[in-house]
């Protein structure tokens, strides 16, 4: 027997064999495209080039050789059997019996996904007619389907695979990595996404690239497809060499870990030797990151006991003495002042952007003089890089988890949240979205944690100026806004409404005429001024309103616009503005203390001198002596704390990062972590991660 001729065979199998080599080698072309395109932040050395490029070549291996599957089958399995007198009448029983069980019984429900189920029908019904047709006809005939289909399934993998490196490109450009959470998110949203890329590329140009270049390689490629349909090799050879391929990768994809790409420093340098293709699946294999499996822990006692000592304030009390429990008692000196409170976060604003942080551009100068009007923060860093870890530590003051935020897992109704606060305290609570509020899951997150959700769908036509992918322009949005705070003003109850803007979003489009930069040019400078403006143009409004002198104005950023950098967590892109504004109650101050989003719930509660219960991570920051001054900063699994000039950086493996933070430039030194510190970050999202899991963390 020849075993080479058995295990190789390269002519039946030469398709498998042609788009290896293609999948392997656009994947390599797509990493030396990144490491070109990006050279100067990515700033490796010889080594680490060599190095990103050999563990590279390991992953585009295993993913190339699991994207040949579908071929390995299609070639294995493509029989003339069941066209004989024997084999026809068994494959008819087949699709009838097959179609009777998915028509006829709840075995594929179709409550669970109906266009699914309607799909798996008719892909069975056009199987079983194709079957029928080809039954008809000749040997030759079938012959040339095969090589037909065969070849167009071969465009189309190469088409996907061509436009899968283009889209990495883009997704680099914009986030400095390979596929994250972020792209599985984007996949779930598709139409919000697919809207916003019609309205940001020129699309038309990049597919016509990608189907010129398509061609062109499936022309130079696809001449042994129609040999192989034509040469013979037995049924279970055929098997034999399939299932060597699949086992193959799928043995290689379950030993090589995806912690390989990790071997660097630099960040970047770790993203390039990863394929986004496999890190796609990592990331949606891994949406929930357990901590207690992948981080550094405390005895949960000896965590609890930490928190509880930076946590504990003169005017407050811990009630009851259990140890696992942060519930405590906050106590005010001064009479309670129910003030309305309007939380602005917005999408997207950097500090950096406004003139008071060294900006010369005058794109905030509306924002600038709310700064000079009122309490302004200047040392508040966001919990994280994308909108809902903002709405999570705006609303549950609780550190970044690992893996995806709070606001969109399961179990995540009835958490302990400033809305239920207020509530507990009289007030009307309410969350404004200018999109709608399916996205990232904010109408159920809201609506199951004692708010009432008006997204754009609250809005009259004739209200709205504006609109993208994302959702009404700004201004649209606030006149929403003040409609709604008019009408809870009516309802004699204070209100506690939480606003979160949309325009300062990729595609940058606004409307016509508002500010000096047109939307035509698509510019994240033009989308901040414009954002600015509606900001500024809300306010004025709203100071004409008999409820604008007890209202409590609270303008903050969601996250920053963007957050890479060489170092994990580099704190420039976390910097973000905090802007409290109260004319004639709030005096006019700058505000230097280090503080976190988390922080922010409760100050404004402290501003309000509210008597109160708090499960909350955060602290009043007015009231927080400098030693316990930290903040909390994330990706989905590096976690951050920053407490005076050290950053504590933990991250999968259980393995701990700290870092000297330059007063000035904010470059990182890396140090030798100190054990305090190093304690005191395990024990705050350990404590956090163990609430969560109990089910603790409740109102």
């Amino acid at each position: 027997m020849n075993v080479g001729a058995l295990l190789f065979p390269l002519k039946k199998f030469a398709p498998v064999r042609i788009l290896l080599l293609i999948a392997i080698g656009i994947a390599f072309i797509t990493r030396l495209v990144l490491l070109l395109s990006f050279w100067h932040p990515i700033a490796p050395g010889f080594s680490n080039i060599l190095t990103s490029f050999i563990i590279g070549f390991v992953y585009d291996a295993v993913v190339s050789i699991l994207l040949t599957t579908p071929f390995l089958l299609q070639i294995a399995f493509t029989t003339n059997y069941i066209y004989t007198n024997k084999g026809k009448w068994i494959t008819i029983f087949f699709f009838v019996v097959v179609l009777s069980v998915v028509g006829f019984t709840s075995l594929v429900p179709k409550e669970f996904n109906s266009d699914l189920y309607h799909s798996l029908i008719g892909y069975l019904i056009a199987r079983f007619a194709i079957f029928l047709f080809l039954l008809q006809r000749s040997f030759s005939f079938r012959l040339k389907w095969r090589s037909g289909v065969l070849k167009l399934f071969f465009f189309i993998t190469v088409f996907l695979l061509v436009s899968n490196a283009v889209s990495e490109w883009f997704f680099w450009n914009e986030f400095a990595s390979r596929y994250n959470f972020i792209a599985v998110d984007y996949l779930i949203y598709t139409n919000e996404v697919i809207g916003n890329i019609r309205e940001s590329y020129p699309l038309f140009p990049i597919i016509t690239g990608v189907l010129l270049l398509s061609a062109a390689i499936f022309y130079f490629t696809s001449g042994p497809i129609a040999c192989s349909v034509r040469t013979p090799l037995a049924f279970l050879k055929r098997l034999l060499f399939a299932a060597i391929m699949i086992a193959a990768g799928l043995l290689l994809a379950r030993v090589i870990p995806p912690q390989w790409k990790y071997f660097s420093r630099n960040t970047y340098v770790n993203e390039l030797a990863g394929n986004g293709i496999y890190d796609f699946v990592q990331a949606f294999k891994k949406n929930e990151l357990d901590f207690y499996t992948y981080y550094r822990t405390l005895p949960d006692t000896t965590a609890f006991k930490l928190v509880r000592e930076q946590l504990g304030m003169p005017n407050s009390r811990y009630m009851p003495p259990d140890l696992t429990n942060l519930r405590r008692s906050i106590r005010d000196s001064l009479p309670e002042r129910k003030m309305n409170v309007a939380l602005i976060s917005i999408e997207s604003l950097s500090a950096s952007f406004m003139q008071a942080f060294g900006d010369s551009s005058h794109i905030t100068p509306q924002l600038d003089a709310l700064a000079s009007r009122g309490m302004f923060f200047t040392r508040l860093y966001a919990s994280g890089t994308r909108t809902v870890r903002g709405l999570e530590a705006l609303s549950l003051s609780i550190p970044p988890l690992p893996g995806q935020s709070i606001i969109k897992r399961p179990d995540n109704e009835g958490l302990y949240n400033i809305g239920a606060v207020l509530k507990s305290k009289g007030y009307i609570t309410q969350y404004l979205y200018g999109g709608f509020g399916y996205f990232d899951n904010m109408n159920y997150f809201f609506g199951h944690n004692g708010y009432e959700v008006l997204d754009r769908k609250a809005l009259k036509p004739s209200e709205i100026h504006y609109a993208n992918i994302w959702g009404v322009a700004d201004e649209d949005l606030f006149t929403l806004a003040l409609r709604t705070m008019d009408s809870d003003n009516l309802k004699q109850q204070p209100f506690f409404i939480h606003i979160m803007t949309v325009s300062n979003h990729r595609p940058y489009t606004y409307p016509a005429g508002r500010i000096n930069i047109p939307p035509s040019a698509h510019s994240r400078q033009g989308a901040v001024k414009y954002t600015d403006y509606a900001i500024g143009n809300f306010i004025k409004q709203a100071a004409q309103k008999p409820w604008f002198k007890n209202t409590l104005f609270v303008i903050v950023a969601d996250h920053c616009a963007s957050s890479a950098g060489r170092q994990e967590l580099p704190l420039p892109g976390y910097h973000i503005p905090l802007i409290i504004y109260a004319p004639g109650i709030v005096q006019p101050r700058q505000v230097n203390a280090l503080m976190g989003q988390i922080d922010i719930a409760p100050t404004i509660l402290g501003l309000l001198h509210l008597n109160y219960t708090s499960l909350f991570y955060g602290n009043d920051i007015l009231k927080t002596p400098p030693q316990k001054q930290r903040a909390f900063i994330s990706t989905y699994q590096g976690l951050g704390y920053l407490k005076s000039d050290t950053l504590i950086v933990q991250s999968p493996v259980k393995k701990i990062s700290a870092y000297k933070i330059d007063p000035v430039t904010k470059e990182q030194q890396e140090i030798a972590p100190p054990g305090q510190l190093v304690n005191e970050a395990i024990a705050y999202y350990q404590t956090a991660a163990w609430l969560i899991r109990h089910r603790k963390y409740r109102f």
